[in-house]
């Protein structure tokens, strides 16, 4: 007789939980805003990968061990599309990660995930901001030190960030990324576009204003 041979079962590593992004839309933009104005400083940069909200796996074989930072970066990874993040498969270390806190997650972001973060993935910076300031404190963060969490000093109000070469801070009630080299606040790609429309609006007065004088 012959025996029928069973094939493996395949094993799923989870794209989604089914969850909303984020508690409310302030919280989204922040992990959005964030994002965006990391990527244009490394857009030159070929093998820099900032994501966000998505299933980052860290023991192969078992899809229970993971996390999903709200916002991350991590070196050596060239631009492309992951759906989810393993760590056999990709760096295995990160290099920045933000989690956007509130009363309900803020134990877990300050616990488990500080653990996960320090001991497993290594991150070298990692920080909590709560954009509503209903936790204390409401605004932290950690630097990566023998292998122990270090708390990061601020300066004039805001916390440097090595792996960025930027400082994170409170800008127009909002969390932003702060260039000390130039003394200036990054924009968003929403805030350079409002800027180039008004500036190409004040040309085309500026034209009209010419064309009617003559």
């Amino acid at each position: 007789m012959q025996e029928n041979i069973a094939a493996a079962p395949t094993l799923v590593y989870p794209e989604s939980d089914g969850e909303p992004m984020a508690e409310t839309p302030k919280h989204q933009q922040v992990m959005i805003d964030c994002m965006d104005v990391m990527r244009r400083p490394l857009r030159e940069v070929t093998d820099v990968y900032i994501g966000g909200n998505m299933f980052l796996y860290y023991e192969e074989g078992n899809p229970r061990k993971s996390v999903s930072p709200d916002v991350f970066m991590v070196r050596g990874v060239p631009k492309k599309e992951l759906r989810v993040y393993k760590t056999w498969e990709q760096p295995p270390t990160l290099d920045f990660v933000l989690e956007v806190a509130s009363p309900s997650t803020f134990e877990k972001d300050f616990t488990v995930k500080k653990e996960i973060y320090a001991k497993i993935l290594q991150v070298k910076e990692y920080y909590i901001y709560d954009p509503y300031h209903e936790i204390e404190p409401a605004f932290i963060g950690f630097r990566l030190v023998g292998g122990d969490y270090e708390e990061i000093d601020f300066v004039e109000g805001r916390l440097p960030s090595e792996v960025l070469g930027l400082e994170l801070g409170e800008y127009e009630d909002a969390l932003r990324l702060y260039n000390p080299v130039t003394g200036t606040w990054l924009d968003t790609s929403r805030e350079r576009a409002d800027k180039a429309e008004a500036e190409l609006a004040k040309l085309r007065a500026e034209l009209k204003r010419l064309q009617t004088s003559e």
